[in-house]
């Protein structure tokens, strides 16, 4: 599966984790950990299946996408629409995580 599709599926399984943690610990049920855990343990085997080389380097770019996939939930889900700044910077960072991982190197 290319990076292209696992880093979205892994930030979205990130997301929902770690947001079912941020509802839990806000005084939610403790039911919330349940999917929370499930979610941020496909969120690691999703990130691992990265042919990147290095662990750090598919995690650094993973990061650039992980910017842009918050500020989109914080839209869809929390109502709240992203400003120009924001649209800025997670453009930033997605270039950032595309030169990282689609630089030439070699070997």
């Amino acid at each position: 599966m290319p990076a292209a599709l696992l880093y979205p599926l892994a930030a979205l399984a990130e997301i929902v984790g770690c947001f079912a943690v941020w509802t839990w610990w806000r005084g939610a049920s403790p039911l919330w950990l349940v999917p929370g855990l499930l979610s941020l343990a496909l969120f690691a085997g999703l990130l691992a299946l990265v042919e990147a080389g290095f662990a750090g380097r598919a995690f650094a770019a993973y990061g650039g996408i992980y910017i842009a996939a918050s500020l989109a939930w914080m839209w869809a889900v929390e109502g709240q629409r992203p400003d120009l700044w924001d649209a800025a910077g997670a453009g930033l960072c997605i270039l950032g995580a595309a030169v990282i991982i689609l630089a030439p190197r070699a070997g």
